[in-house]
């Protein structure tokens, strides 16, 4: 019994080396770099982006204008006029904060609008890589530029770009 456990390890510890697993690396920066329409998505969401800071920064300028002329017309005004004053500057500034939270709030319009742009670009390159993975038989890729657990790897197991090559830029 103990001489039949024993050929089974022997015996496994023969075939185990043959049953290694397949690794590879892409650096996923790499990859959108050489990605024209990612570049061009970017620079869309970026123009919109500023667009619409100027839009709230303007708000909230007009906000602080409203305060300040409060301020220094608060001894000639009335408690009323005081009141009406005070809430319109407390109604501008909501609307202020609203506006920013359209258009950058977790679900705003950027959020949105990067949805639309980059999800289906991040879609092909993940459909490359499995499809990549799937041909060469790797069990994992992991993505070296975003794991900082990695501090060095082979230049062979880079597979970025053979990625690049399936969506059709070939470097």
């Amino acid at each position: 019994m103990k001489r039949l456990v024993f050929l089974a390890i022997i015996a496994v510890s023969f075939f185990a080396p043959s049953y290694a697993q397949k690794f590879a690396l892409v650096d996923m920066e790499y990859i959108l770099k050489n990605i024209p329409a990612y570049e061009m998505a970017n620079e869309q969401l970026n123009q919109v982006s500023q667009r619409w800071q100027k839009e709230v920064e303007t708000k909230r300028s007009e906000v602080e204008t409203q305060y300040n002329n409060y301020k220094s017309d608060m001894v000639f005004l009335t408690d009323d006029q005081k009141s009406k004053r005070e809430q319109e500057i407390v109604d501008l500034e909501k609307e202020a904060t609203e506006l920013s939270y359209k258009y950058f709030g977790p679900q705003g319009e950027l959020y949105q609008k990067r949805q639309s742009l980059i999800q289906p670009i991040q879609d092909d390159i993940y459909n490359a890589i499995k499809k990549l993975s799937e041909e060469k038989g790797y069990q994992a890729i992991f993505d070296r530029a975003s794991s900082q657990s990695i501090i060095f790897a082979s230049p062979k197991i880079d597979v970025s770009n053979e990625v690049l090559a399936k969506l059709g830029y070939s470097k």
